[in-house]
């Protein structure tokens, strides 16, 4: 399962009540098929991952290349000659809270090419796209209840699904979120408010399962709201028609699409 907004999100979109649940299966199939879509057609992922990417550097300028994809959070570079020092490296744009495109390096360094010099960059990072990055990770105001929670466990108690999260907002869990438990994230699979536990694959995005503790915080990711709402139109119109979407005009995902260099 992957969906850039939640089921909650497109029942509320469309006016849906509490009891009317028997369309639930069909609409987490459009919004699956909504978010596809949506990243195929802009080249670009909204849903941060974990992932080590190959480049290569520019052959007019070995202290610059031009990233595959965009870059969230730079955690390695490893090139011919091993692992660079993060010091050496920039980021450009230079804005936290935006993905960057290039990489530049400073104070003197260059980039080390391999024998054949082609794709040899090795970069480690959460990539993905966000037009307010530092602040797409919430406080879920909730915590790890279940008392030892192994890494291949899939379901995770906690104190109350349906509370506030941080800004407000609930329910605060919902079929489809992202969270974050320490390093891992997760999925939520389902919910059941009766015995306030979630059902969640484990270790998605490039993460690594692992055990938490009892306590433990729970964070949710909170996509960008025009992209995630972008979502919720697009499955909307297939629940429709196929030919209502092929007509809907779509100037945000013009302005989105991501250019190769």
């Amino acid at each position: 399962m992957y969906t850039i907004a939640t089921l909650y999100d497109l029942r509320r979109h469309l006016g849906l009540g509490s009891a009317e649940t028997e369309a639930d299966p069909d609409l987490l199939r459009k919004l699956e098929e909504a978010s596809q879509l949506i990243e195929s057609l802009t080249q670009r992922r909204y849903c941060p991952r974990l992932e080590t990417l190959a480049a290569t550097p520019d052959s007019r300028d070995l202290r610059q290349l031009f990233l595959p994809d965009d870059l969230l959070e730079l955690h390695a570079v490893r090139d011919a000659g091993g692992l660079i020092d993060l010091n050496d490296i920039q980021l450009l744009p230079d804005d936290a809270d935006a993905p960057a495109s290039v990489m530049q390096l400073v104070n003197g360094r260059q980039f080390q090419a391999g024998a054949d010099g082609a794709r040899s960059i090795a970069i480690t990072g959460i990539w993905g796209w966000h037009d307010r990055w530092r602040q797409a990770w919430r406080d879920s105001r909730d915590s790890v209840q279940s008392s030892s929670l192994s890494a291949s466990a899939t379901l995770i108690s906690v104190s109350d699904i349906a509370g506030a999260d941080e800004t407000g907002f609930s329910p605060r869990f919902q079929v489809g979120q992202l969270l974050r438990i320490n390093s891992e994230t997760l999925r939520v699979a389902g919910v059941d408010e009766q015995n306030q536990r979630l059902t969640v694959l484990r270790g998605v995005q490039g993460a690594t399962a692992a055990a938490h503790p009892l306590g433990a915080t729970i964070e949710i990711y909170a996509p960008s709201l025009p992209i995630r709402d972008l979502t919720l139109r697009y499955a909307e119109l297939m629940l429709k028609s196929q030919s209502l979407l092929a007509e809907e005009p779509s100037p945000l995902l013009e302005r989105m699409r991501r250019l190769s260099a």
